[in-house]
């Protein structure tokens, strides 16, 4: 690829955004000059990127005022800026950027990493759910007929609901890891709370609704031999700390830098990826945790969804759970029996315990062979070369 300028646009703090710090690494080694735009908050860490970064300090930091100010300060941003292409990651930077593409005649590459009216925060709220849905239906049927715009997509579940839908092509580039050696990172004082002896069941990522935290915490009574850490920060994240600050086996970390995050996975006998079904986006979702526990050869208690049952039946790394149903008029789901998630819990690590070594490692090698950066990112820098080769 010849060098091109890309602005990337997101609208978090792009600390914690492994997925897109992947792409603008790719782009950066296929010999791209990237600029990363993200949103500057009171407690962003300092970055250190070897590409150009840019946080917005906005006025708004909730719901519609927030998104209407951060599109609004990006299309200027674009609207002024030396670039040959502009990159938008989800929904909600996706108007700022279509405006300026067409405006500027510039290429438009649109990455989605969910189905954003499907995002659990948006059920329930059904006026702002058909605002996000107009924007998509307006916009992407514009993308599938203009050869100097393309779009990718995080599973094929999601690119088939768009292609019939819209009419728009998507690649598949899934929120896989890039692969690394193993991190070496102190990690002593995340657990310092964890007795010697006890299992750790560890939860990473985001602390939003509709993750299973909660069904995990209230099943942790019955598991006296282990210890939950969860590792992020989000939506919920006080008032679970608040809620379940008498459970002495349960350690809620904040968040927590990827290389020390790396290492701490290492020390876990469980990963734990439960969802609630609260709409496609997490119906057809396939976190990235999901990868971690495998380079780190920890077996995962998941849910039993499309795209985590083709990877987790596939390679065998772990049990899958049944989904819970859920009520989308009351925004509920029946939570699972605490003590029956318990019991599965207990015979996951059993069962893993039989497990020898040697074979543990073939198994957990064959999946991470497949769920690499190394594989999808060809395919995000051929889809990106598509638009040049069409223009």
């Amino acid at each position: 690829m010849q060098q091109r300028r890309v602005i990337v646009s997101v609208t978090n703090d792009l600390v914690t955004d492994q997925r897109v710090h992947r792409s603008c690494m790719a782009l950066c080694e296929a010999g791209c000059s990237v600029t990363l735009v993200g949103r500057r908050l009171p407690c962003s860490n300092a970055l250190q990127r070897p590409y150009k970064t840019t946080r917005m300090a906005l006025i708004f930091r909730k719901k519609a005022l927030f998104y209407a100010e951060y599109n609004l300060r990006l299309f200027f941003k674009l609207l002024f800026s030396r670039a040959d292409i502009f990159y938008a990651n989800d929904t909600d930077t996706l108007l700022a950027n279509y405006m300026a593409a067409r405006i500027r005649r510039k290429p438009l590459f649109f990455d989605a990493h969910e189905m954003f009216p499907e995002v659990p925060e948006l059920v329930g709220r059904d006026l702002v759910r058909r605002i996000w849905t107009k924007i998509e239906d307006r916009v992407f049927p514009r993308i599938a007929k203009r050869p100097n715009m393309a779009a990718v997509t995080v599973c094929q579940s999601i690119a088939d609901i768009y292609r019939q839908r819209y009419g728009l092509k998507m690649d598949v580039v899934r929120n896989v890891p890039m692969p690394s050696a193993q991190s070496h990172a102190d990690v002593a004082d995340l657990l310092a709370n964890v007795p010697a002896g006890k299992r750790i069941l560890l939860y990473q990522g985001a602390v939003n609704i509709g993750r299973g935290i909660e069904w995990m915490m209230e099943a942790m009574p019955y598991l006296n031999d282990c210890h939950f850490l969860v590792a992020g920060d989000g939506d919920i994240f006080n008032t679970l700390k608040q809620r379940y600050k008498n459970l002495d086996n349960v350690t809620l970390l904040g968040r927590v830098e990827p290389q020390r995050l790396k290492a701490l996975t290492l020390h876990a006998d469980l990963g734990i990826s439960l969802l609630e079904n609260r709409g496609l986006n997490y119906y057809y979702s396939l976190p990235n945790r999901l990868a971690d526990f495998v380079q780190a050869e920890v077996p995962v208690l998941a849910t039993d969804f499309p795209e985590i049952h083709r990877v987790v039946a596939t390679y065998t790394i772990g049990t899958l759970v049944a989904p819970q149903p859920f009520n989308a008029a009351t925004r509920t789901s029946e939570p699972p029996d605490p003590r029956q998630l318990a019991d599965t819990v207990r015979a996951t690590l059993a069962q893993w315990d039989t497990v020898d070594s040697q074979q543990r490692k073939e198994i957990f090698a064959r999946a991470a062979a497949d769920l690499t950066w190394e594989n999808d990112k060809q395919v995000l820098i051929n889809s990106i070369n598509t638009i040049f080769q069409n223009d």
